[in-house]
């Protein structure tokens, strides 16, 4: 039996290597609109996030996914990433 790959991905603020599906994706969508993407599959441009809610407070002081992204980020997505992640 074939053992099936799993997708690994790099936290944009911690910078460890985790399984997809433990990490959040923030994307960029082509029409410049910021959103989170709970699928991992959306269109545009994304940047992955740990799932815990210091994390994601380090990436809003950091302004990090502002870099990454190259758009401004409004406060509502990581509102909104702080309510999808693990306590």
């Amino acid at each position: 039996m074939k053992i099936k790959k799993i997708p690994m991905r790099t936290c944009v603020v911690t910078k460890e290597k985790c399984e997809k599906r433990d990490l959040l994706r923030i994307v960029r969508t082509p029409e410049g609109e910021v959103i989170v993407d709970p699928t991992g599959k959306g269109n545009g441009r994304g940047a992955y996030l740990k799932r815990r809610e210091d994390v994601i407070k380090q990436a809003l002081e950091t302004k990090i996914l502002e870099r990454i992204l190259e758009v401004p980020v409004p406060s509502s997505v990581y509102e909104q990433a702080i309510s999808l992640c693990e306590k």
